[in-house]
């Protein structure tokens, strides 16, 4: 007896993952880079936190707001695409059977397979087929706009919360230095944990978020030690 053949793919997540990544990524650097650049200043610890707090909340509701709007502007065009194949198929059935046996025939298989496949798969759901083959629409990777939304702004705010509390626990003295050390291992372990929920070399994804996010924060604490030392 032959064992069964399984395959596991990670297409499904691509929804989701991208932007719990954006927004954990964004919420540990963004708000990390504002508690270190208003630390560098030399500002008093409350007003520290309350920066971060400010920070997590407004971040959050931005992440969630731009992720809808940008998503909901991807569902609204794949719709559009979807109710003029409707139309079509209802209009002119067989210039679609045509349709698809043209791009099968691209891929590689003969005319007379290329018929009975398009004919096939017409009789089964037309829409299906046009949707996946013609305009490359799976329901696995459909826009999902509110699922994103609430993936992004969570995602945010639990990022948000590791330079916060960071500014908690760390002695005043140290809180730049405590909070950036808290979010390069948050940033590496978030490039690491993305890399391999998404079959991406795992070495590279990590050394790529925690750069640049090193990155984002050098330039704000240079910014609030400028600051400070002018005012």
């Amino acid at each position: 007896m032959r064992a069964i053949h399984i395959e596991t793919h990670r297409a499904h997540r691509i929804g989701w993952l991208r932007a719990a990544v954006l927004g954990a990524n964004d919420g540990v650097v963004s708000v990390s880079s504002l508690v270190v650049g208003v630390a560098a200043s030399g500002a008093t610890e409350n007003n520290i936190l309350l920066t971060g707090i400010a920070g997590l909340v407004a971040g959050a509701l931005s992440m969630a707001a731009g992720e809808y709007i940008s998503v909901q502007s991807q569902a609204d065009t794949e719709n559009a695409d979807l109710n003029k194949e409707r139309r079509e198929l209802a209009e002119e059935p067989e210039e679609e059977i045509n349709e698809l046996k043209s791009i099968y025939m691209s891929r590689g298989l003969d005319e007379s397979l290329a018929q009975e496949v398009a004919v096939k798969l017409t009789a089964g759901d037309a829409l299906a087929a046009h949707a996946r083959d013609e305009l490359g629409i799976t329901e696995e990777l459909r826009a999902r706009p509110i699922q994103a939304s609430l993936a992004s702004a969570a995602a945010f705010a639990v990022g948000a919360v590791i330079p916060i509390l960071s500014a908690i626990v760390a002695p005043a003295e140290s809180i730049g230095t405590v909070t950036t050390v808290a979010t390069l291992l948050t940033l590496t372990a978030l490039g690491t944990l993305a890399a391999f929920a998404g079959g991406a070399p795992i070495f590279r994804g990590a050394l790529r978020v925690t750069f640049w996010g090193a990155l984002a924060m050098g330039v704000t604490a240079l910014v609030g030690k400028f600051m400070g030392t002018s005012l």
